[in-house]
């Protein structure tokens, strides 16, 4: 079974705190959520491999460590994970970005249709880290990896920033060999498939839509 990493950092409790609030307008919002990006991109990153390296400082030559391996790739699922990308590339600058575009079914909520997928091409060659803010019902997500994995992508993580046991059982249950990294797990969903008690529509708070 695929491990769920929590982040219980003090600083990323308290800016998710901060935007579950719902007097926080959009150019807030983005700017947090970005940051929250940031500071998890620690986390998802903390297992690449390292080799050594010898480098001159101004005063001698010694052994430093440099990053080896695969490459990294990130994906955001539209919309929401695009406000994800710039604080994971602030640490990662190198890092190509894919995007796949899903939408759930409004008749039936857990089935999402695919509407956009660029990958780089590469990807198989490539870690990924899958964005989405919001794990909720997991089917965007289990959607999202699939489409991934079929583009040949190996070593795969999904990073949300607040999810629920029903979305962790669903990517688990579908893709047991992909980790899970999130800020913050929820009491679960309401009658409209939202996280309670969540942060809203995140895309309609990101791009100031609702």
């Amino acid at each position: 079974m695929s491990e769920v990493h929590v982040m219980d950092h003090p600083l990323i409790q308290h800016k998710i705190s901060y935007i579950r609030r719902e007097d926080v307008g959009t150019k807030e919002f983005r700017e947090v959520i970005s940051e929250i990006a940031s500071l998890m991109c620690y986390e998802a990153t903390r297992d690449l491999k390292l080799q050594d390296v010898t480098i001159k400082t101004p005063i001698c030559e010694m052994v430093g460590k440099e990053l080896t391996g695969k490459k990294l790739a990130v994906v955001p699922i539209l919309r929401a994970g695009l406000g994800m990308v710039d604080g994971m590339l602030s640490l990662i600058p190198a890092a190509k970005v894919g995007h796949i575009g899903l939408y759930r079914d409004e008749s039936n909520g857990s089935t999402t249709h695919e509407y956009y997928c660029k990958l780089p091409f590469d990807i198989a060659n490539r870690e990924v880290i899958i964005l989405d803010p919001m794990l909720a019902t997991g089917g965007s997500a289990v959607k999202a990896i699939n489409i991934v994995k079929k583009a040949g992508a190996k070593q795969i993580k999904f990073m949300c920033i607040v999810t629920c046991p029903q979305g962790l059982k669903a990517v688990q249950d579908a893709h047991p060999d992909v980790d899970i990294i999130t800020g913050a797990i929820d009491e679960g969903l309401n009658e409209n498939l939202y996280i309670v008690p969540g942060i809203g529509d995140c895309g309609d708070r990101l791009f100031g839509t609702k």
